[in-house]
């Protein structure tokens, strides 16, 4: 079956044109936006060739086809339905009206951590990198080469907060570079670093008000309140000030005020709620050990398919920068569910005599081990649903190994094979130990259970 005859099928089953309010794409996937998603039918959706799996997740109705082809697909269905093309960022603020509140809370934090991803996994390989060299003697720290490649290292993590306030300023809708200069203000030299604060800081008052004057380098959620506070401030000021001096008036307005309310207030108790979420999470870890891992990797893939794990970023950035903690012990577990949804997959094709099933779980799988498992998961075990269950349980497994064994990332962002990149030196092992238990686990209980793996 041709393309165009495909997308002729697909559109149908879509509830026709009038259904379809827009539509996207990205690297495997069509990516769309219904008026009503009870009018797909994923059952005749996933029964097209070409289809490797169909689903509705964050207020999209998302058809995977694969690298390449999508783009053909999404080409003829435009063409056919005469829809305007929509870029990612329209579709997804359609969706987000779909969305609940825990959805939407979610989204935001997604979207204004996920830009930043590059420049941490940037920093986290090179940390990795200089910590295996200096494990093992292979370089002299004190060397010029070193100190600078030690820089270039921490350099993401301790302008931190500028990143964020640009990204989150877009996200809310001000400023981007009013959001960077707040976000310069947390972390002005004259400010007492936060990773030095145990060696004294100096406090100042203002109004009978004690102002600690301590930075915030590394830290996440008191920029992001305060951005998001920024930002109905500038909003509230366009409306009052005259076009002529806006330009003049509003972002000094905004700063001067948004300045003293961060230091005063935001500040403060932003740190205070990223300190306590790391505080309960590292309690957790190191007291509850490998049951937490059992639970939490247990739980991800379930948590996955409602899209709240977009949250987890800010929470992972906000332990790598927490100077009592440092190690990103959240990410290693994640992995474990990632690979074992692979396992489970795998399991399916050595099961099914169907061609289509078996062409789908293959590659499903391999991506899987790569940390990308929407294929698996749609595409092939959540369609059979004990295979699902199974890889549960291999993430389970593989948590509770990687916990116990004190595994821990640098970065954030990079899972299954790839994520050996920013493991800690001496947690590769486990790692490694890790996800082949996590993937044996979910193969042999996926291969054993009993289910219909003829169903297309």
């Amino acid at each position: 079956m041709n393309t165009a005859e495909v997308v002729k099928k697909l559109i149908p089953l879509l509830g026709g044109v009038e259904n379809i309010a827009s539509a996207t794409h990205c690297a495997t996937r069509l990516r769309l936006v219904l008026h009503d998603d009870t009018k797909g039918d994923k059952v005749a959706i996933d029964r097209l060739d070409s289809v490797k799996g169909c689903f509705a997740n964050a207020g999209q109705f998302q058809i995977i086809f694969g690298t390449g082809l999508v783009n053909e697909v999404y080409d003829e269905f435009i063409k056919e339905t005469d829809i305007e093309q929509s870029s990612k960022s329209e579709v997804n603020s359609i969706a987000s009206q779909k969305q609940n509140i825990i959805q939407r809370f979610a989204r935001t934090l997604s979207n204004i951590f996920v830009p930043i991803i590059p420049a941490i996994v940037a920093s986290g390989l090179l940390m990795g990198l200089l910590g295996t060299l200096r494990t093992y003697n292979l370089v002299d720290s004190q060397s010029t080469l070193f100190v600078l490649l030690d820089i270039f290292s921490s350099a993401a993590f301790i302008i931190l907060p500028i990143l964020i306030g640009f990204t989150a300023a877009k996200e809310f809708g001000g400023n981007p570079y009013l959001g960077a200069t707040l976000g310069g203000i947390l972390t002005h030299p004259a400010l007492t670093n936060a990773w030095s604060v145990a060696g004294g800081f100096e406090t100042m008052q203002l109004f009978n008000m004690d102002i600690a004057m301590i930075g915030y380098q590394g830290t996440v959620f008191p920029v992001v309140l305060a951005t998001w506070f920024m930002s109905v401030v500038e909003k509230n000021i366009r409306r009052v000030v005259p076009n002529a001096l806006d330009i003049i008036l509003t972002p000094f307005i905004t700063v001067v005020i948004t300045g003293f309310v961060a230091m005063i207030f935001i500040g403060p108790a932003g740190r205070a709620f990223g300190d306590g979420i790391s505080w309960v999470l590292n309690v957790m870890y190191t007291h509850v050990g490998w049951v937490a891992g059992v639970l939490f990797g247990g739980s991800y893939s379930a948590i996955v398919i409602t899209g709240i794990h977009h949250s987890f970023h800010a929470i992972e950035a906000g332990l790598l920068t927490n100077p009592e903690i440092g190690i990103n012990f959240l990410l290693p577990i994640w992995a474990m569910a990632n690979v074992a949804q692979g396992g489970a997959c795998l399991a399916v094709y050595f099961k099914t005599t169907n061609e289509k099933i078996k062409s789908i779980a293959v590659p499903s799988a391999v991506s899987s081990l790569l940390g990308i498992t929407e294929a698996a998961i749609f595409g092939i075990n959540l369609r059979f649903i004990k295979p699902f269950f199974a890889a549960l349980a291999g993430g389970a497994c593989g948590g509770g190994y990687v916990v116990f064994s004190k595994v821990g990332m640098t970065a954030v962002g990079l899972t299954g094979l790839p994520g050996m990149a920013i493991v800690q030196p001496n947690s590769l092992i486990h790692y490694i130990i890790g996800m082949i238990i996590a993937f044996t686990v979910s193969f042999i209980i996926s291969y054993l259970l009993k289910y219909n793996t003829e169903n297309v």
